[in-house]
């Protein structure tokens, strides 16, 4: 399970290094093997290969003429590429993928249970206002008995 969130940085070639928390965890679930892909909200998500597969079925099982479903398709099968972590627990992020979530050299890695959001510096920061702002009013309706 991936949680918490790293302020990292981005190498000059592009290379995001994987906290050493979640290293081993990503070898042996994926044998250092990773998807990333654009999500629509603008940032990166970065899957542990074998748990991108079903996803990536799913969104191909969609109709091409329906525009929702292509649109999607277009955006997480399209942007999507294999990379492989490094021995030294660094993956690429690609230009197109690093154009795209407007990143630049100080990116946040947000742990979200079977994967990860890559989000820029102003992007990280705008997500958490939106979330300041929502107050009580963040709680989805029949959670207000949640334990926190």
């Amino acid at each position: 399970m991936f949680q918490g969130a790293a302020a990292l940085t981005l190498d000059a070639k592009g290379r995001l290094a994987i906290p050493a928390r979640h290293r081993d965890a990503l070898a042996k679930l994926a044998e250092n093997q990773l998807v990333l892909t654009a999500h629509p909200h603008r940032c990166l998500l970065i899957y542990p290969a074998p748990a991108w597969e079903p996803i990536r079925n799913k969104v191909l099982a969609g109709s091409s003429l329906e525009n929702h479903s292509a649109l999607l398709k277009r955006l997480l099968v399209g942007f999507a590429r294999e990379e492989e972590m490094d021995s030294a627990g660094r993956v690429l992020i690609a230009p197109e993928l690093r154009t795209f979530g407007l990143l630049e050299k100080q990116v946040h890695l947000v742990g979200q249970g079977d994967h990860f959001e890559l989000w820029s510096d102003a992007g990280w920061q705008k997500q958490q206002e939106q979330i300041f702002a929502l107050g009580a009013d963040l709680l989805p309706a029949g959670w207000e008995t949640l334990p926190l």
